[in-house]
């Protein structure tokens, strides 16, 4: 049954995104806002018929923790649900990306034109400025800004070290960083085909301020991520 239940949700998500894409063409020569609620149109239709289908359905909890914006998320990353929901919660965030999803056809012209920050990861040095700039520019439109400090999708119980993308941000844009742990990878595994029923748990972490050096804020950083997401992946809440 689950199988059946995520054919079905597969089609429909497929069928639903090349008519947002095709229907709201005009959208693209619009401003970031306009675009921006074609994506909450979209997400928001996504999230309806995993529910539907699947009956997999989601809740958020420490809402107080968001802040005035802009700030910076710093999002473990499981699932593709992740690269979704956020366009609910934040001020239209600006994601820190890799470079290659702009090539997808169409669909990586919304993504530029809806203020990405793509990265190449290629890049090193170079890409770090040019994400750094791409931020401030950001930041100054107040908009939050949002990236995965392990630049990949990591199953749940586990981890990468993480990049220097995000603490390249924190010390070049004096803004507060929440950390923002989930349990999305419990239901919707990391390239699997398979969506499991159940309530995914998306929270918000206390932010932390600007102002540690580079290495008391990484070690920050992943100690309250870690710690969250084990504690949810293991059913704490």
């Amino acid at each position: 049954m689950a199988g059946l239940r995520s054919l079905l949700f597969n089609l429909g998500f497929y069928v639903w995104t090349a008519l947002v894409l095709i229907a709201a063409f005009p959208v693209l020569f619009c401003r970031y806002p306009e675009i921006y609620w074609l994506g909450r149109l979209w997400v928001s239709g996504t999230l309806r018929m995993l529910k539907f289908l699947v009956g997999l359905d989601h809740q958020a909890v420490g809402l107080e923790n968001l802040r005035e914006r802009p700030a910076i998320y710093a999002v473990k990353h499981q699932s593709a649900w992740d690269t979704l929901i956020f366009a609910l919660y934040l001020h239209y965030p600006a994601y820190v990306l890799k470079r290659e999803l702009l090539y997808l056809p169409l669909f990586g012209i919304y993504l530029l034109r809806a203020g990405m920050i793509p990265v190449d990861r290629r890049g090193r040095a170079s890409a770090l400025k040019g994400m750094q700039a791409a931020a401030k520019r950001r930041r100054e439109e107040g908009r939050d800004l949002l990236i995965f400090p392990e630049g990949t999708r990591v199953a749940p119980g586990h981890h990468q070290a993480y990049q220097p993308g995000v603490a390249a941000l924190y010390g070049h844009l004096d803004l507060p960083v929440v950390p923002v742990a989930l349990n999305s990878g419990v239901f919707w595994g990391r390239r699997s085909f398979i969506k499991k029923p159940g309530t995914i748990t998306l929270e918000f972490l206390p932010a932390i301020e600007p102002g540690l050096a580079r290495k008391a804020f990484m070690a920050e950083l992943e100690n309250r991520l870690e710690g969250a997401c084990r504690r949810l992946a293991e059913g704490g809440g």
